[in-house]
């Protein structure tokens, strides 16, 4: 495709001098893509885990030039439930000054996997981001990081989903406004159903003047699961306007009630709720 080019991340590191400051050290796995010239259709990366006891080590940088429009999507699998796979991903994204990205990260994994992924997004001035991320099938232990860093009027809507199950998910996000006029809102939601502790921690920081709201729900549908949800709010500047609202909660009888008398079995009242709880 003219104006996109493709590299695995070691080939990139080997072509382009210039990106070896965006990897902690020479990546030996992972995907380059840097967008070059408009692209009129989305763009998909899909990682998949295939064999047994398969450790992935990825280092993937995704780069979009001045005053593009993007619209990109990522997914990683196990291509079943028993492979007890490790993924572990780390990835930057570059939005250079004006440009545009909507980004959906989607996970799906097997029962007796690990996952540990680290995202890094840094916006240029007058750039945007649209970033949804949702893990629909949670691995045995998941650990998600997500970084924003907002220059000169910036702007981010993040929202990140997680149905777990069985699982230990621990989420951290960071959402900086480093500069004047910069603003970012991020939506959480959370279900912990059977046998899972989920814990997240989400953090603005305003170092200039700008805006932030952070969102934070959460529902409980087992007696064995767990919840802890811990807003945090740093401002260092007087002129910054951040808010937070965090709750976790429980689905009511009444709501139950109210489907079965519409002929909805328990288990289909409760899959309908939870698929709104988690439509952001």
């Amino acid at each position: 495709v003219e104006g996109v080019t493709i590299l695995t991340s070691p080939g990139a590191w080997e072509k382009y001098n210039w990106t070896r400051k965006y990897f902690s050290k020479k990546p030996k796995e992972g995907y380059f893509i840097w967008l070059k010239k408009q692209v009129n259709f989305p763009l998909f990366t899909c990682v998949f885990l295939c064999g047994k006891n398969i450790t992935q080590n990825l280092q993937n940088l995704l780069i979009i030039e001045k005053n593009l429009n993007i619209k990109f999507q990522g997914i990683c699998q196990a291509v079943n439930k028993n492979l007890l796979g490790v993924h572990n991903a780390k990835g930057k994204i570059i939005l250079k000054e004006g440009s545009s990205l909507k980004y959906g990260h989607f996970h799906f994994w097997g029962e007796k996997d690990v996952v540990n992924s680290c995202y890094e997004f840094f916006l240029e001035k007058n750039s945007k981001l649209d970033y949804v991320y949702k893990t629909l099938s949670a691995p045995k232990k998941l650990k998600i990081k997500t970084i924003f860093n907002l220059f000169t009027r910036a702007s981010c809507k993040a929202k990140i989903v997680a149905n777990c199950k069985r699982t230990e998910t621990e989420i951290k996000d960071n959402l900086i406004l480093k500069e004047k006029e910069a603003s970012g809102q991020v939506q959480i939601r959370l279900v912990a159903g059977k046998a899972s502790k989920v814990s997240a921690h989400s953090k603005i920081e305003a170092r200039a003047e700008s805006k932030g709201h952070l969102d934070c729900q959460g529902l409980v549908l087992d007696e064995g699961s767990k919840i802890s949800l811990v807003p945090e709010l740093l401002c260092k500047n007087k002129k910054a306007q951040i808010t937070h609202e965090a709750s976790i909660g429980r689905i009511s009888e009444e709501e139950l009630n109210y489907l079965r008398i519409r002929g909805l079995s328990e288990k289909e009242a409760t899959n309908l709720i939870v698929n709104g709880f988690l439509t952001l």
